[in-house]
C-alpha cells in the first residue's frame, strides 16, 4: 500500500532530527496549507470562461474558489479597481492532504516532459511554489473538456524556518525534486 503524505509527514521527524539537530518533535516542519491560484488576465470580461475556470478549480480542489478583485486601478495593466484579477483556493486539513496525495502521486507524473521540481522553487521562508502550464494533468478534468486549457500555480506552505530544512522535509513527504547533476 502507498504511504500517504500525512503518514510521511508524521515519520519525517525521525529522519530529519540528526541532519538538522532537531531535539523536539515540535521543531519538525509541518504542512500549513496549499494554495491554488489562477490569474484571469485578458479573459476577465468573458464571463463564460471565468465560470469555466471556477468549475474546473472546484473539481480539482473539492472547494469553491474565491474571486480576487483588483484593489486599485493600474492604467499600464488596464486594470480597474474591482475588476476580477484571479481566483484562488486555500486548502487546509483533510482536503490539503487528499489534494497533495493526488498531486504528487498522480498529477505530477502525468505532466508532459516532467523531470522533477526545481530546487530553486523553494523560497527562504520554507514554501514551495510550482507553476502548472495545463490544468488537464488532474484526473478530474475529463478528455472532453480540453478546449479551454489554463495554467495555475500551486503553493505548498510549511512551518520550516529556512529553505534547506524545507527542501529536506518536502523531499521526505514525496515531492519529486530534480536530481542534482555532477558538474
Amino acid at each position: 500500500m502507498i504511504e500517504t503524505v500525512k503518514q510521511k509527514e508524521a515519520k519525517s521527524f525521525d529522519k530529519l532530527k540528526s541532519d538538522f539537530n532537531l531535539k523536539n518533535i515540535m521543531q519538525s516542519p509541518k504542512l500549513e496549507k496549499v494554495t491554488l491560484s489562477v490569474g484571469v488576465g485578458k479573459i476577465k470580461d468573458d464571463k463564460r470562461k471565468v465560470e469555466l475556470i471556477i468549475d474546473r478549480l472546484t473539481k480539482i480542489s473539492g472547494q469553491k474558489p474565491v474571486i480576487v478583485k483588483a484593489k486599485k486601478s493600474i492604467a499600464t495593466f488596464k486594470a480597474r479597481e474591482g475588476d476580477i484579477s484571479g481566483l484562488k483556493v486555500t486548502l487546509r486539513g483533510k482536503r490539503m492532504y487528499e489534494f497533495l496525495d493526488k498531486y504528487i502521486n498522480i498529477s505530477i507524473p502525468r505532466t508532459k516532459d516532467f523531470r522533477g521540481v526545481n530546487l530553486k522553487s523553494v523560497d527562504g521562508m520554507g514554501n514551495l511554489t510550482m507553476g502548472i502550464k495545463e490544468h488537464i494533468i488532474f484526473p478530474e478534468t475529463g478528455d472532453e473538456e480540453i478546449r479551454d486549457i489554463f495554467g495555475l500555480s500551486v503553493t505548498i506552505n510549511t512551518t520550516a524556518k529556512d529553505a534547506k530544512l524545507a527542501k529536506a522535509f518536502l523531499a521526505e513527504i514525496g515531492v519529486p525534486f530534480k536530481k542534482e547533476e555532477a558538474k
